[in-house]
Formats: C-alpha cells, sequence, structure tokens
C-alpha cells in the first residue's frame, strides 16, 4: 500500500535548514518501503502551498533540484517570518507527503499523482476505495478530474465541510460513505489545520513534549527509525509513539499545535468547531510539469517538443506555415484506372490489403460497392493484430461476401523480436528508434506482392495511409527535418534513406543490444519499405479521406466494433499503438493523434478547440491495451513503464 506522512514544526530556531531537509528525506526514504512507483509532497508555511509530484520513486524524487528548491524556499519563509503590529508571527512550517504504490490510475499522469489538488483542499491517501464508481454517481453534481480513487475522498469531504463548516461532521459523513480502506491526510486553502483521519489504524504520530514538533506517518517503524536516526535538541528519547486508531480522526490546529481527535464510526452531535478554523485563504502552487501548460502552435494543436517545430513571431508553426491544402486526383481519375482491370465474369479482378482498422475496412466497402470491383481481402497477421481488428475483419468480408486470405509467419518469433528491439530500446530511450517495434509488421507489402503473383491479380489496393495520417515526427526524431510519410511508404528523398540508415547503424553501436535475432528481420523491414519498388493503388489518392462517413458507415452497415478502452477509432487494430503512443505522449508530450488532429484543423475539417478536446481524450493511457500488449510479447509492463516514465521529458 501506499506510504503516508507529514510534520509539522514551530519555532524559529527549533531546527536548521540541514536538519528540516535531512527530516524530510528520511520520510520519503523510510516510506518508500511502502510504495516506488511515485512520489509527491505539499510544504505549507504562513501564506503558500507549494506542490510537487512526479513519477519514479521516492529515492529518485529527493534528489530532483525542484524538489530542494521548494524545501529552501518553504524553509525560508518559515525561518524568517514576519513583524506585524509589533508582535513576530510564529507560524508552523507543514509538510505531507506521498509515496506511492500505483492502484488506480497511472503514474506517468501527474494528476494521477499525489497529493490530489481539489478546489478547497490537498491531500494525500493511503488505501482502496472500492465503491469509487458507485459514489460518482450518487454524487453526480460533483465533477471527476483524474482517474485515482483519492479524488472522491477529497470532494466528498469538500463538499460536506462546504456544506456543514465542521471538520467532524465532514469528515464523519465522508468516511461513513466510502467503502475500502483509508488514511488521509489534508491541508486546507480557508482554514489553518491538518486533518488526519483512517478507518484502518495506519497512522501513527509522535507530538514533542514541547509541542513544537508533530511527526506522523504510515507505519510505526517508520516513526522508529526517524528518532533513532539523529539524536538532535528536536529529536530524542522523550517523543512517544502514539496510534490513531481504526475509525478515529485528528484535527490538526497549526495556530496552537493542538489536536483535537474524535471518532468516526459513532453517532456524534453536531459539533461546530468553526473556532479551529482561521478562514484564512493562502495561495496554491503546483510545481509539477504539467501538459496543459505546455506551449503549442497557435495554428494547430502541436506542441513546442515536437520536432523542428520553429514557431514564428505568431506563434505558428513551420509544419502549418508549409501546408497546401490537401488534393486527390478524384473518383473519375480512379474509374478510369480500374477499369483494365475489372473482369467480365466475376472473378476477383483486385486484392485489398485489410488490416481491421477503420480505412481499410472502408475501403474493401468502397471498392466493392462503388466501384463495383470483386476483390479478395488480404491479411498479414503478423501476430500483433488484436482480436478486435480480426473480428472486425471478419464482419465486413462475411457482409460482402470476399474472401479473405491471411498470411502468418512464425508469431511467437514475431513477438520475441518485438520485445527483444523493446527491451534494447530501455536500455538507451531513444525516440528515433521507436519504429523498430514495428518492423515486423513491413512483410505485409512483401506477402502482397507474392499474393499477386500467386493470384496473377495485377491490381493490389492499400487503402493506409490517408494524408491525415502525415507523421514528420518519427523521422524528425530521426534527425531528419523534412521527413514525410505521406500516403506512401516509399515517398521519401534517396539522402534520407541514407540518412535513416546512419542513424540506426549509430544507434546499434551505442547499443549493441539491438544486434539481436531480429536484426535480419528488421533489415528486411527497411527493403520492403524503402526499398522495393512501390507500384500499389492507394485509394485515399483519389477519394477524399472523410471521417465520420468512414466511421458511420463501416459501424452502422457492418456493425463495426470499436474499442472500450479509447474513443479514438484510429490505430485500434494494432496492438503496439497504445503502447508506443505511451512512451510518446510521456517523454515528448504528444501522440500521433496530435498529427492527425493538426491536419485536421489545418483541413478545416475540425476546429482547433475540438482538437485540443480530442487529443486530451485520445491521448489517455489505454491500460487495457498496453496490458494486453505486454501479456502477448511477455513483457514485465511494470519495470517497463518504471523505466519510460524516468526518462527525461521534452517539455
Amino acid at each position: 500500500m501506499c506510504g503516508i506522512f507529514g510534520m509539522i514544526i514551530k519555532g524559529k530556531d527549533l531546527i536548521t535548514y540541514n536538519e528540516f531537509n535531512k527530516l524530510s528525506n528520511n520520510l520519503f526514504k523510510y516510506s518508500s518501503t511502502r510504495g516506488k512507483e511515485a512520489a509527491g509532497f505539499a510544504l505549507r508555511t504562513q501564506n503558500t502551498i507549494d506542490i510537487l509530484k512526479d513519477s519514479g520513486s521516492p529515492q529518485d524524487f529527493i534528489k530532483k533540484e525542484k524538489y530542494k528548491k521548494i524545501l529552501k524556499k518553504g524553509f525560508n519563509e518559515f525561518n524568517n517570518n514576519s513583524i506585524k503590529t509589533g508582535e513576530l508571527i510564529n507560524f508552523p512550517i507543514t509538510l505531507i507527503g506521498h509515496s506511492r504504490l500505483v492502484t488506480n490510475g497511472i503514474q506517468s499522469q501527474s494528476y494521477n499523482n499525489q497529493p490530489v489538488i481539489v478546489k478547497d483542499l490537498i491531500g494525500v491517501h493511503n488505501g482502496i476505495i472500492t465503491n469509487d464508481q458507485e459514489l460518482w454517481r450518487n454524487h453526480n453534481e460533483i465533477k471527476r478530474e483524474y482517474e485515482v480513487d483519492s479524488e472522491i475522498i477529497l470532494k466528498l469531504l469538500s463538499k460536506y465541510l462546504n456544506k456543514s463548516g465542521s471538520f467532524i461532521k465532514s469528515t464523519t459523513d465522508t468516511f461513513n460513505e466510502i467503502k475500502g480502506s483509508a488514511s488521509i491526510a489534508s491541508l486546507f486553502t480557508d482554514y489553518n489545520n491538518l486533518l488526519l483521519a483512517t478507518n484502518t489504524g495506519s497512522i501513527f504520530y509522535v507530538h514533542s513534549p514541547n509541542k513544537n514538533i508533530f511527526i506522523f506517518a504510515s507505519e510505526r517503524f517508520i516513526l522508529q527509525k526517524i528518532i533513532k536516526s539523529k539524536k538532535s535538541k528536536y529529536i530524542d528519547n522523550n517523543f512517544v509513539i502514539k496510534q490513531l486508531k481504526a475509525n478515529e480522526a485528528m484535527i490538526f490546529d497549526l495556530d496552537n499545535m493542538k489536536m483535537n481527535t474524535f471518532k468516526l464510526n459513532s453517532k456524534i452531535l453536531e459539533t461546530n468547531n468553526k473556532s479551529l478554523l482561521s478562514n484564512k485563504s493562502i495561495k496554491i502552487t503546483n510545481h509539477t510539469k504539467t501538459l496543459s501548460d505546455i506551449k503549442r502552435c497557435k495554428s494547430c494543436i502541436l506542441p513546442i517538443s515536437y520536432p523542428y517545430m520553429e514557431l514564428d513571431s505568431n506563434g505558428i508553426c513551420r509544419y502549418c506555415r508549409r501546408h497546401r491544402k490537401f488534393t486527390v486526383q478524384g473518383e473519375k481519375r480512379l474509374f478510369e484506372i480500374v477499369e483494365k482491370y475489372r473482369t467480365k465474369d466475376n472473378s476477383p479482378d483486385c486484392i485489398v490489403a485489410l488490416s481491421g482498422g477503420r480505412d481499410s475496412c472502408y475501403g474493401l466497402h468502397y471498392i466493392k460497392k462503388v466501384l463495383g470491383l470483386n476483390p479478395i481481402a488480404f491479411t498479414y497477421d503478423w501476430g500483433l493484430v488484436t482480436d478486435l481488428a480480426r473480428r472486425n475483419a471478419a464482419r465486413i468480408c462475411g457482409e460482402l461476401g470476399v474472401e479473405h486470405i491471411i498470411r502468418t509467419p512464425n508469431i511467437l518469433t514475431k513477438r520475441k523480436y518485438v520485445k527483444k528491439n523493446i527491451e534494447a530500446w530501455l536500455k538507451r530511450p531513444e525516440l528515433g528508434m521507436i519504429p523498430l517495434f514495428m518492423a515486423g509488421d513491413k512483410a505485409f507489402y512483401y506477402f502482397a506482392r507474392k499474393l499477386r503473383k500467386e493470384t496473377n491479380i495485377k491490381l493490389v489496393f492499400f487503402c493506409t495511409g490517408n494524408m491525415m495520417e502525415d507523421t514528420p515526427f518519427k523521422f524528425g526524431f530521426s534527425g531528419i527535418k523534412d521527413g514525410d510519410s505521406g500516403n506512401t511508404l516509399t515517398k521519401i528523398k534517396v539522402l534520407d534513406k541514407l540518412q535513416l540508415i546512419t542513424y540506426y547503424a549509430k544507434n546499434f553501436l551505442l547499443n549493441p543490444h539491438y544486434l539481436n535475432d531480429s536484426i535480419f528481420d528488421t533489415a528486411l523491414a527497411y527493403w520492403h519499405t524503402f526499398i522495393t519498388k512501390d507500384d500499389f493503388l492507394y485509394l485515399y489518392k483519389y477519394i477524399h479521406w472523410d471521417e465520420k462517413k468512414i466511421v458511420n458507415t463501416i459501424i452502422n452497415e457492418y456493425g463495426w466494433e470499436v474499442s472500450k478502452d479509447t474513443k479514438t477509432t484510429w490505430r485500434i487494430g494494432d496492438a503496439t499503438a497504445a503502447f508506443y503512443n505511451y512512451i510518446y505522449k510521456t517523454i515528448a508530450g504528444f501522440t500521433e493523434d496530435d498529427d492527425m488532429l493538426s491536419n485536421m484543423v489545418r483541413e478545416k475539417y475540425i476546429s482547433r478547440n475540438e482538437a485540443l478536446k480530442r487529443s486530451y481524450s485520445f491521448s489517455k493511457p489505454r491500460i487495457e491495451s498496453i496490458t494486453e500488449f505486454a501479456q502477448m510479447i511477455g513483457l514485465n509492463l511494470d519495470e517497463t513503464l518504471n523505466i519510460i516514465n524516468k526518462v527525461e521529458k521534452k517539455y
């Protein structure tokens, strides 16, 4: 379970900064036994609450410069209290902290880590709320913002405190509604109080005889280690460790360093505890890096962390400045091309590459129903096509009465290659090397050419690569400024192809783990993609890509199935997509959806505001899909995510 901890210190000369820093560090270190996935703290002085949280271990967290700066700033404010009406304002410094064992909400998203911030309070929580979904339904007037279950406790506490004005009643009402385990610590923006409450007894505390220091933690042994760690003028053997027992709570008055404990599971008379409230609003500053603060192009939604952004004086990116309206050759031209391939006896006259995704499924529909051709559908199932994509391919082939040919390699071997390349990447994370994860699916082109020979059908359609899908960042991270995936994968300059080889060779030398069993498969992928002649017919070079029309057609006419863990309909048939987009989002601050959405804005298909809303929705970690992917290839997901989350951010 998670660890919660904290301290309150009052008295200008009671403790030096070095002692204060060591005490804070030790609370993080000793509490890390209860959770190492994320850490965070809130530091309260007279007028401010400073907050910092991040993924990664508490030991790494306390090494961060921002953590040290916040501690130093807070201590200086505490140690240099101002003079008011001729008297020294002797207000304490208060810290609450958290070491996280991830249960609900993925730790790479800062809003899921703790302390959790709601409108008028900040809190940390240890435990698991088992009826959080029910509580959100019962209190539908409260807006849910995060994934973490701790949010509902703090939102209920805020609701009831504003209603009753009583810490005792609001805390009791909150704990009477929740099910599961909960130990919390909370600071307030309007009141000089610390609230501690537990229904399991997982809060232990010490209060010095002179009442100038108070320390709490989730386990007795943490405080024992704190007391033994260093004898000094502020910690000695007079400290007696006490327990806040199950179904007990405490209101700690920061003004006079007094505590008031009460029971949570007994019926109590309404107690007006406003005498403990100071009604002094303080300023909250969240120092955590958040994607909501990232600077973006003012025309599209691409962030400044995108490769070669180059914003001009008006805040417009180079990709918007060089954009030219997409044009297609037109349906008339398409009919002219396919006419010479059309058979007279209804025998198959074309091959359609079918991934099970939205564009290829609609493409098969269009080729059969609009062009009036007699296609054979072809899928290369390399082991990382999702069951969802397989079902969707089966639906549309069944409804259209189209023969479906599937080619598959040794799936276990292919998955092994992907795992080895990911494990190599984790040794030295480099965003430009991520396409190696998908190298195995490029044999799709080889088998399409082979099937053409086997069937003697010359016309092969690819219904991928619509112009909205242009993702130049994948080349950008490889050092290629104007790389363009375009409509076809072979649409890349010769010099860029050579630069790409050089980039890969350099990274192979810097990270020999890439020189594994998959190297031959990787080389073939490059050959199939960039060297072999590209003589396929790309449907979306001739017809306009219309997302609404495509999605409505395949869902309404064929019962096409969407993913349960995302609202986007793009890339849901590729098991690798949720994983690599998680990496891009975590490290670079965007996903390939942001590229597509930006193109849709440039084409005036959607507004920028709509694109931002979709981006926020689409970029949420697809935990179910990521877990499924890890299970497919035998990847240790916890270790993998921990490494990814620690990589230095580009935003």
